[in-house]
């Protein structure tokens, strides 16, 4: 997607945002101007949980949690969600973004813990940032992080989020913490290890 795409469906984004938020009659936390109402279009798993690609429901998940990557090098600790590039990725969680980070496997990649500290959710191979995302933002379920991309070892035209969750302990980093299958609680079926 070019530069006017991206300008484009920012401007959606935007606007559909605006339209709703005056229709709700409700009061709205003052936040940067990247909120999104795509929480109430994109199904919710246990929890309040989305699912974190804009347009994906819950029931085109494929758990992909445990297989082999690299040869059978690794495990993968996560579930891809294949998608078209550039489709809108949003927080399956609220919280608070506690690294933006560039990283060899990932390519661009977001961490979201949550505001008691004992979740992470970790989004890669991410196209690009939303506008204005930043380390410290708070975001709620449903807002803006990124776009659908190939970065990392992604694969060029692989394009796909990877998308994982972690239970945390108060005093480790955002690398850290034990892997949850994301699926059955995108899916709906509870937390299990």
């Amino acid at each position: 997607m070019n530069r006017l795409g991206w300008t484009i469906l920012v401007v959606i984004v935007l606007s559909v945002s605006a339209f709703v938020a005056m229709l709700g009659g409700e009061a709205v936390e003052r936040v940067p101007p990247t909120r999104s109402v795509v929480s109430r279009a994109v199904p919710a798993g246990i929890g309040g949980m989305l699912v974190p690609v804009a347009g994906i429901a819950r029931e085109q998940l494929v758990d992909t949690w445990g297989q082999a990557r690299d040869g059978g090098a690794r495990v993968h600790n996560a579930i891809d969600i294949p998608a078209r590039a550039g489709t809108l990725v949003v927080a399956a969680l609220p919280g608070r973004v506690e690294k933006l980070f560039q990283s060899g496997a990932g390519g661009t990649t977001a961490y979201v813990r949550s505001f008691d500290g004992r979740i992470s959710s970790y989004y890669a191979h991410l196209a690009g940032y939303a506008p204005g995302l930043a380390e410290g933002q708070r975001v709620r379920a449903g807002d803006p992080i990124g776009f659908v991309g190939d970065t990392g070892n992604a694969g060029a035209g692989n394009t796909h989020l990877h998308f994982a969750i972690s239970r945390m302990r108060p005093d480790e980093r955002w690398y850290q913490g034990d892997p949850v299958n994301p699926y059955p609680l995108l899916a709906g079926r509870g937390m299990g290890r």
